[in-house]
């Protein structure tokens, strides 16, 4: 075996594709796996292991998942930040996780496509998934790296089932005989941090056997996870010491990957999740066609969490197999049940799905019945902040400048002032946003989100449950357009809902907006034709007359 010293010596005079040949000279030759791991992972500990990871870091970044493959050409500007926080993760990983990786990327055939080797990289990295579930859903992705990651959603396998049984055993102990709980033998679904098993026990209320599932925390998870919201906290300071280097408000960063630290944290405490639970199912209890799983309470631990079981497939894989007609009425059916519902709920502090990927909306195309799972990230939104939220998305929807301006500084934290300097950049950034959103298109929920990002980026701040309710649309808008095409008219889906509750019962309707605000939306609707007019009036103009032509004209 070569000397380390002098391979981390000549690593950084090296191509991008010498690296692994390097590397696995590094290796002893003729050894078993275990063997090889251990030998990485000595010299990733040894005094030269910085030099190595940071050599290993670059290999991976230009050469095994290029960031330019990675990062699509619309997000262009953000390719610098996204290849040194991928370079900062691979760096500072424990030797124990990062050596059986770069093993693995290292006997992996030479012509094994990127995504593949992505999802190899960061399997039994939590946070890394998670994010990229979300991620999953843009449509500017390359189709084969979307395909890849969309396996996140259900089709990650790094535990037995055997160690699952075990934990339940250990965990629920005479529980188990006292309410004859008997465990099915396969793992029914994984996903990042849990483990998804049937089994039937005697439910001592009904007197009936009943079907449910245990949702099981794996093994590794607590030290793994531990170990994830530690970069993630680096990776916040990291970003704050050089967001000169991007471009970018000191703040946008930084707060964003602390917010995914909190909220990420949430995936492993299971009595939150259990208490979500059933605060969930009561607000959905009244809604027709959506279903969430009831808590099986006697069977629930700190380490599972026990639930009915719910019929249904992955939505996306139901759709594609319904008329046009069907999988367009789907699209409405998610739209009220992860926006319309918590948005327009009666309660002060309403509660949202926070992680509505395809694999946590289950389809039964049977009976038409949307059930959501999965509850462990949720997040909240005041009565006050749903009414503007609710009233920026309609009014993006009907291109209303003036309106949803107004809307955005009252989400904003900083009470800005009407006549300031930011108000009128928020006006200016609102115009042109809805200036260049196609005439064609009806906007979605997701543009209110992507104008409120734009503007964040310009130094505005937003409420923390802002950034979740942004990734949940985003991770909607990819969802339905998979379902029914890109143009499904989330604003009027939200409009209908709203409109459908008011006239069945008038009285018992709560919704956060108030009688002025009915008048503003109804006032701005009535304009909205000769809006949409002016915009396909310069849309037509801009493509008939050349360039220099508005000069030509005023010179004449």
């Amino acid at each position: 075996m070569l000397d380390p010293s002098v391979i981390v010596a000549g690593f950084g005079q090296l191509a991008p594709e010498q690296l692994r040949t390097a590397l696995a000279n590094f290796v002893p030759q003729g050894a078993t796996a275990t063997e090889k791991t251990s030998a990485i992972e000595a010299g990733l500990r040894s005094p030269v292991g910085q030099s190595l990871r940071d050599a290993m870091a670059r290999w991976i970044v230009d050469e095994i998942v290029p960031v330019d493959r990675l990062v699509p050409e619309a997000y262009v500007k953000w390719r610098p930040p996204v290849r040194d926080a991928m370079m900062f993760v691979v760096a500072r990983l424990s030797p124990a996780r990062l050596a059986p990786k770069l093993l693995e990327q290292i006997e992996l055939p030479e012509k094994t496509p990127p995504e593949v080797r992505l999802l190899r990289l960061i399997a039994k990295v939590p946070g890394l998934q998670k994010l990229g579930q979300v991620i999953a859903r843009n449509q500017h992705l390359r189709p084969a790296l979307r395909h890849a990651l969309a396996r996140l959603e259900n089709g990650i396998r790094d535990v037995e089932p055997e160690t699952i049984r075990a934990i339940i055993q250990e965990s629920l102990g005479p529980r188990l005989e006292r309410f004859s709980v008997e465990i099915a033998p396969a793992i029914l679904s994984e996903a990042s941090v849990s483990a998804v098993v049937r089994f039937t026990w005697k439910n001592p209320d009904s007197g009936r056997r009943e079907r449910g599932v245990f949702k099981v925390l794996k093994p590794h998870i607590p030290e793994y996870f531990a170990e994830d919201m530690q970069y993630l906290q680096g990776l916040a300071q990291y970003f704050g010491d050089r967001h000169h280097c991007y471009g970018i408000p000191a703040h946008l960063i930084p707060d964003t990957f602390r917010k995914v630290r909190r909220l990420l944290s949430h995936e492993v405490n299971y009595a939150r999740e259990q208490k979500t639970l059933v605060e969930a199912w009561t607000l959905y209890q009244s809604m027709p066609g959506v279903r969430v799983p009831r808590l099986i309470r006697p069977l629930c631990t700190p380490r599972i969490t026990a639930l009915t079981e719910e019929r249904g497939v992955k939505v996306t894989n139901a759709a594609a197999s319904l008329p046009a007609s069907r999988r367009r009425r789907v699209a409405e059916q998610l739209v009220e049940a992860l926006v319309a519902v918590p948005l327009f709920a009666s309660q002060q502090d309403a509660v949202f799905h926070g992680d509505p990927h395809a694999g946590n909306l289950l389809y039964d195309t049977r009976t038409g019945d949307l059930t959501i799972v999965d509850w462990a990230l949720r997040e909240r939104l005041s009565r006050e902040q749903r009414r503007h939220l609710a009233l920026l998305i309609l009014l993006v929807s009907l291109r209303d400048a003036v309106g949803a301006s107004k809307e955005v500084l009252a989400l904003s934290q900083q009470g800005i002032a009407g006549s300031s300097a930011r108000a009128r950049m928020v006006r200016e950034s609102v115009r042109r946003f809805l200036d260049e959103l196609p005439a064609g298109r009806l906007p979605s929920g997701g543009d209110a989100m992507r104008l409120l990002e734009r503007i964040a980026i310009r130094g505005i701040r937003f409420p923390g449950p802002l950034v979740m309710l942004s990734k949940v649309m985003f991770t909607l808008e990819g969802i339905l357009a998979d379902i029914a095409g890109p143009d499904t008219g989330m604003g009027f889906t939200l409009a209908r809902h709203v409109a459908q509750h008011w006239l069945r019962n008038r009285a018992a309707f709560r919704s956060p907006l108030m009688t002025g605000d009915w008048i503003t939306l109804q006032c701005s609707a009535l304009l909205y034709v000769g809006r949409l007019g002016v915009q396909l009036e310069q849309t037509v103009l801009d493509r008939l007359l050349p360039l220099d032509a508005p000069a030509r004209l005023a010179s004449t």
